[in-house]
């Protein structure tokens, strides 16, 4: 199988028309924080039980066609000494893997971040391949002010995305390019749509600039959204503003736009996903590829214990074939005729 066959082969199976993709890539940092939040220790034994825990929910697979791992869930194995890829695997869920090393400031241009990890990023994927990842995520951010992101900020974060990107294709693996325009701050609706349209129009020239085959990649962007000081937009709008801004910026030749959550509530994301796919007249698969969104209900409903676990289970596979209907634009007459 040449390269661009297995590439070809594994944008089929994340891109079906009805399963999204789970991130569970949350550094050790932010781990440790949702582990907190529900009174449970973050020791690599709970980590790898929850994670462990959400890959073998009976049913993900209907409904998730990926997950992200981070580095250390690639490398581990459930109680039964089944390696997590496998586990994942075997419910018909691609691994993946999040390759970017982190976030620091972007020096001169105040108030921009830059993300690390290029240096060794070829054989780090070799070995993440051969541990059963199939496709790659990295992520930039964009703070929003005045006067952010600067022009260098939207070139530097662009070309780390781009070079990323190229270097997975090059190795077999599919990239998931993450730009993330933040939600932090008090901007409205407009000045959101203007900055993801600046930041994705910048990201692919720069992917263009280095050869990446748009068929061959997923675009992981956030919704245009007002800033989260602000109240939040109804469904509807962050619809029409998100599709009007990607339409203005993102080529037709991707095959998915795969949505971050970026600090909505699960409700909240699944409901403009739903009114996104409501307009229905996208070029592109309008999917998910959350996080929190995704896993906040099952956390709070594991809370460490052994005994909550399938309740958790279900919690995280009744979000998911939420979000598996918002892909349908059906989610809300779920809940009419639930109600």
């Amino acid at each position: 199988m040449t390269v661009h066959d297995e590439l070809k082969a594994t944008i089929d199976s994340l891109v079906d028309g009805r399963r999204g993709i789970l991130a569970a890539d949350e550094s050790s940092g932010t781990i440790a924080k949702r582990f907190s939040a529900v009174g449970v220790e973050s020791t690599e034994t709970n980590r790898r039980d929850y994670r462990a825990a959400l890959l073998s929910s009976e049913g993900l697979g209907d409904f998730i066609c990926g997950v992200i791992l981070f580095e250390e869930t690639l490398g581990q194995s459930d109680r039964g000494g089944t390696p997590l890829p496998e586990v994942a695997a075997a419910q018909g869920i691609l691994p993946g893997i999040k390759v970017d090393k982190g976030k620091g400031p972007l020096p001169g241009a105040e108030g921009d971040m830059i993300t690390y990890g290029l240096d060794g990023l070829i054989e780090r994927l070799r070995e993440y391949k051969a541990q059963g990842a199939r496709f790659a995520k990295w992520r930039e951010v964009y703070p929003v002010s005045a006067h952010n992101p600067t022009e260098l900020g939207l070139t530097a974060n662009a070309e780390m995305l781009a070079r990323y990107a190229a270097v997975c294709q090059s190795e077999g693996v599919v990239p998931i390019v993450e730009p993330e325009v933040l939600m932090d701050g008090n901007h409205s609706l407009e000045r959101s749509a203007t900055v993801n349209e600046q930041v994705w129009s910048s990201v692919f020239h720069a992917l263009n600039r280095h050869g990446v085959i748009l068929e061959l990649m997923l675009l992981k962007p956030s919704m245009v959204t007002p800033g989260a000081e602000l109240p939040s937009a109804e469904p509807q709008e962050v619809a029409e503003y998100t599709l009007r801004s990607l339409r203005r910026s993102v080529p037709a030749a991707v095959p998915s736009i795969n949505f971050l959550s970026g600090g909505q509530g699960p409700e909240e994301a699944t409901e403009n996903l739903n009114a996104l796919n409501q307009l229905n007249n996208a070029p592109w698969q309008l999917s998910f590829s959350y996080g929190r969104a995704l896993q906040q209900p099952a956390l709070a409903t594991w809370h460490g214990k052994l005994e909550n676990i399938e309740m958790a289970q279900r919690a995280l596979v009744k979000r998911a074939c939420m979000n598996h209907l918002a892909m349908l634009g059906k989610y809300r007459d779920s809940l009419e005729g639930e109600g």
